[in-house]
């Protein structure tokens, strides 16, 4: 009789260790999922780049910044977390699943549509190109034979590879750093490179808060529209299906063009309604 009760005893004990074994083995999203919490994605950005993200009083804003907290503002299945870190740490903390999802004014490429998924585009950056005023560069074609400053893995980076390519017999010096923009048109406005390209919204806000004189901008026409997303790892269809639902509903309501014409200075910088679509692989 003891020993029946012994065994039934130590039954109990078992079936205990092998179910807290098993709760205890659930993913971090299946826990969330059986407890009603929400999912929270870890949301990358540089913070230095205003005006699509920066720091003000000590806390994260900015467009990219600001469209990403509508977007998940009242969510019940998921909040957002934001992560300041370095350019080049966006990618490899998506590729290690640190992060979930990064914006900060990242444009289309193939090399990025090989490893992440984009959403649909969030804003419109049409670029231009800055120099002193006294400079002798009228147009893109004159950039051949003079000096500028590229963060490695950029869309610059790469265009002006692609120039140089074309362009051997008088290529363009391509001085790689790890400086942010502002630091960069600083010292283009102080004499030491010839020009920089980047888009409208960030330059004028930039020579504006800075008081960078010395500079003056080109239009760069292109045939085609110059759109920035937000980026998603590989596994996250359904973050990036719920996310370009909401950006649907943020840009028919108004709140895209509100946080375009407050961050970017012209509300026209959005998508229109035909656009919403995540870019396909050329």
């Amino acid at each position: 009789m003891k020993l029946k009760k012994i065994l039934g005893i130590t039954g109990v004990a078992i079936a205990s260790v092998a179910l807290l074994a098993a709760c205890s083995s659930k993913s971090p999203k299946e826990a969330s999922k059986s407890s009603g919490a929400k999912e929270t994605i870890n949301f990358a950005t540089v913070g230095t780049t205003a005006p699509f993200s920066y720091e003000e009083n000590g806390e994260l804003t900015g467009y990219d910044v600001e469209v990403a907290k509508a977007v998940f503002k009242d969510s019940d299945k998921y909040e957002v977390k934001f992560q300041k870190t370095e350019w080049s740490s966006v990618f490899t903390g998506l590729d290690s699943a640190k992060y979930q999802m990064a914006g900060n004014n990242i444009s289309y490429s193939e090399e990025r549509a090989q490893k992440y998924l984009f959403s649909y585009p969030i804003g419109t950056t049409p670029a231009v190109l800055t120099v002193p005023k006294d400079s002798n560069i009228k147009k893109y074609d004159d950039i051949a034979g003079h000096s500028t400053q590229v963060v490695q893995g950029t869309t610059t980076a790469t265009q002006l590879t692609e120039f140089n390519d074309k362009h051997s017999d008088k290529p363009v010096e391509l001085n790689y750093t790890n400086e942010n923009i502002t630091q960069m048109l600083t010292s283009l406005n102080e004499g030491k490179y010839d020009f920089k390209i980047f888009d409208a919204p960030t330059v004028n806000a930039i020579i504006k808060n800075n008081k960078l004189s010395n500079l003056k901008t080109i239009e760069l026409k292109s045939d085609e529209q110059p759109y920035i997303y937000f980026l998603f790892a590989d596994n996250q269809k359904d973050l990036q299906k719920f996310v370009n639902k909401r950006l649907e509903e943020l840009q028919k309501d108004g709140t895209l063009a509100k946080l375009a014409e407050k961050f970017l200075g012209n509300k026209d910088y959005i998508p229109t309604k035909d656009a919403l679509k995540v870019p396909s692989k050329k």
